[in-house]
């Protein structure tokens, strides 16, 4: 089918050649179905190399940045992940097929509704997702073993430091709206220590912690 050939030049050209490596992330890459998570009108574009839009002034990011978050999060399998900002749902069906569960939450209940419908489309039920404002966390599914911001924040959300294991890892994009810095952040008996993994920009993040608008 014309989808698994661009899938398969999208792992190739977008994700190895750039630098992706763990194989379990290119692996469920080449098979997870992108252009379900897209508009019907933009599945002609849904492998290119650019995040598209969604709606409501969001947008799904581009595939090599899924990768890298992604990769970033060095998951195994086993662990219980937060998702802030669930979007399209495309990152979200990602880490459904990396890890056990994926606890995601979205400000934007329409996004929310086609995000579910998509997952469900899917096969992917070890997903939970509610609407709300996710600079505040999942407390009462807390801890997480991983957790990841999917849109810039001018500063780190305390709460999902408090909701993150120890031992745990944190992918986020900080900085202002024009442009973050997208970091790791690993937590352990001593603190929190933050890796540099490269510039972004994302949508802003909106919400208590976040930006107010």
């Amino acid at each position: 089918m014309i989808f698994d050939r661009a899938r398969e030049r999208m792992v190739d050209e977008q994700l190895r050649a750039r630098g992706i490596r763990d194989p379990r992330v290119l692996r469920v890459m080449a098979r997870t179905p992108r252009h379900l998570f897209v508009d019907e009108a933009l599945r002609d574009r849904a492998y290119d190399d650019h995040a598209l839009p969604i709606g409501h002034g969001q947008t799904i990011s581009q595939p090599y940045t899924v990768g890298l978050m992604t990769e970033a999060l060095e998951l195994e399998g086993s662990e219980r992940v937060l998702e802030i900002g669930s979007g399209s749902g495309y990152q979200t069906a990602v880490l459904a097929q990396l890890c056990a569960n994926v606890y995601t939450i979205e400000r934007i209940r329409a996004l929310a509704t086609r995000a579910r419908k998509a997952l469900d489309e899917s096969g992917l039920y070890n997903v939970a997702l509610r609407v709300g404002d996710g600079t505040i966390g999942w407390n009462a599914e807390a801890p997480f073993d991983a957790i990841i911001v999917t849109a810039g924040s001018p500063q780190l959300p305390l709460p999902l430091v408090k909701q993150l294991v120890t031992g745990g890892r944190l992918v986020a994009p900080i900085g202002e709206e024009a442009g973050q810095a997208l970091l790791r952040l690993r937590l352990d008996e001593s603190g929190l220590h933050e890796e540099y993994i490269g510039d972004c920009r994302f949508v802003k993040l909106l919400g208590r912690y976040g930006f107010e608008r």
